[in-house]
């Protein structure tokens, strides 16, 4: 958060500098990339990682959330539409490694706002999730595994 803090402030008093007549964007634009240039060079003396690495995870993050969401509610319609008599409703289960409370809930959020999936139980280890699937076959469990282990990998990403 200083990170951002110091780059606004870098950026406004580049406009300053200009001394121009009237605010210009472009001038504040080109300010705050001087801004992120310096930050960068001297991000190791924050103590923190340079902030932009956070801001292309969290795009990164929504980008495959966006796949993840758009293939699966393409799959739902067509089991929907054509292959009601296929499917194979059950439960399945996924091992974690997350610690947080807060990484075991968001995971939890994004397994249930998936659809065709929704989280039924988290054992009190903390440690398992119970998920309801509506095709358990082994290609389909694959894929929602994968999908999953994708959400908790990028979530680690996030947190660390």
């Amino acid at each position: 958060m200083r990170q951002v803090v110091l780059n606004v402030i870098i950026a406004f008093l580049w406009v300053l500098f200009q001394d121009e007549e009237s605010f210009k964007f472009s001038t504040f634009f080109a300010g705050y990339l001087i801004g992120v240039i310096v930050i960068y060079i001297l991000h190791r003396f924050f103590g923190q990682e340079f902030y932009l690495k956070k801001v292309w995870v969290a795009i990164k993050f929504l980008a495959v959330y966006l796949y993840q969401l758009t293939t699966s509610s393409l799959s739902i319609i067509n089991y929907i539409l054509f292959k009601t008599r296929d499917m194979n409703p059950g439960m399945v289960t996924y091992e974690t490694s997350l610690k947080n409370d807060w990484e075991i809930a968001f995971l939890t959020i994004l397994v249930i706002i998936t659809p065709g999936s929704t989280v039924i139980r988290i054992s009190d280890e903390k440690k398992k999730f119970f998920i309801h699937a509506i095709d358990v076959s082994e290609e389909e469990k694959a894929k929602l595994l994968k999908s999953i282990r994708q959400y908790e990998d990028l979530i680690l990403e996030v947190a660390r």
